[in-house]
């Protein structure tokens, strides 16, 4: 009887702990913020480019395909439970808790952020509270992937430029072109998630604040946010790659 059991719970655990498929990552990549990158990019690609620069871009940067390669690519690293485990702890109350807050920043338009970075400039907050907001934003890979963002979108708009002059440059020469960029992107955007999680969590006790960023310290949600960071140069960086060689099909 014992064995039977124990043939039965090793089993179920194989077929709970299976690859992981691409449709799960869906509501894990919603409640992980990683939905919301996908869907800046074209918005902040097109962004005062002309008409015919739009047209270029086509699909390739369009929300639902980027994150369906980012879950591509991941597909291998995870496993179901590993995935279950994850959109656990984000969907728990605790997180619920800060994205409510963090949502109800925009409805003002964001008027009241405004006046509060204004605030900020001539009295700096508390350096606990800093302190706390930073080691959530680390733990989050929130101005990494924010700066990594605008990163890849600058270096897609620099070569739409050269390309509208007939000129281009290859990926290891445009990232040479671009890399000063880089570390000023990231330092802004820290600086910006900083004063938004400050006002965004300005209710919140700091032993929540604490505990929220002791949840994207656990490691299956480190290893997703880790693997989004190092993923994401490689799919703008394939898409450079059909801009380049669109062209010559024409």
């Amino acid at each position: 009887m014992r064995l039977s059991m124990f043939v039965l719970l090793l089993i179920s655990h194989l077929t709970h702990a299976g690859p992981a498929k691409v449709e799960a990552f869906v509501p894990v990549f919603e409640l992980a913020g990683i939905r919301l990158l996908c869907e800046q990019s074209a918005p902040l690609l097109t962004r005062g480019l002309s008409e015919q620069q739009q047209a270029q871009l086509g699909a390739a940067f369009a929300a639902d395909e980027l994150c369906l390669d980012l879950a591509r690519q991941l597909a291998g690293t995870f496993d179901q439970a590993q995935l279950q485990q994850i959109q656990g702890v984000l969907g728990g109350p605790v997180a619920q808790r800060f994205s409510e807050a963090e949502r109800s920043v925009g409805e003002d338009g964001g008027e009241a952020l405004a006046s509060y970075r204004a605030q900020l400039a001539r009295r700096s907050p508390r350096a606990d509270r800093l302190a706390l907001v930073r080691r959530l934003d680390e733990a989050a890979h929130t101005s990494t992937l924010a700066g990594l963002l605008r990163y890849e979108v600058g270096k897609t708009q620099a070569l739409l430029a050269l390309m509208a002059r007939g000129e281009s440059l290859d990926e290891q020469a445009l990232s040479r072109q671009t890399a000063s960029q880089a570390a000023a992107l990231h330092t802004s955007s820290a600086e910006a998630v900083a004063s938004f999680m400050l006002y965004a969590y300005r209710q919140m006790p700091s032993a929540q604040l604490a505990e929220y960023a002791a949840l994207y310290e656990q490691p299956m949600l480190k290893l997703l946010l880790e693997r989004c960071v190092q993923v994401l140069p490689q799919l703008f960086a394939e898409r450079r790659e059909m801009l380049r060689k669109a062209p010559a099909k024409q």
